[in-house]
């Protein structure tokens, strides 16, 4: 992938990005055993965690969604 072609992808993101309720957001991702990791707040602190059929994995502190964990991501 060139740097433009980079630069064009990360582009298209961000009217996705500016549109999240939270004003930060934290991303790793594992591509050895291809796992997204969103963080809306650091530390994550979750207290409780809820799996999707979809292979979506949701963290939760009380009512406020704080994280997420997309299982193999490559393919979404």
């Amino acid at each position: 992938m060139t740097k433009h072609d980079l630069v064009t992808r990360i582009l298209q993101l961000v009217p996705s990005l500016v549109g999240l309720p939270d004003h930060r957001l934290w991303t790793d991702y594992d591509a050895e055993a291809d796992v997204l990791y969103l963080n809306f707040e650091r530390p994550q602190q979750a207290t409780d965690s809820v799996m999707r059929d979809n292979g979506v994995l949701l963290r939760y502190r009380g009512n406020k969604l704080v994280g997420m964990t997309v299982f193999e991501a490559s393919k979404r």
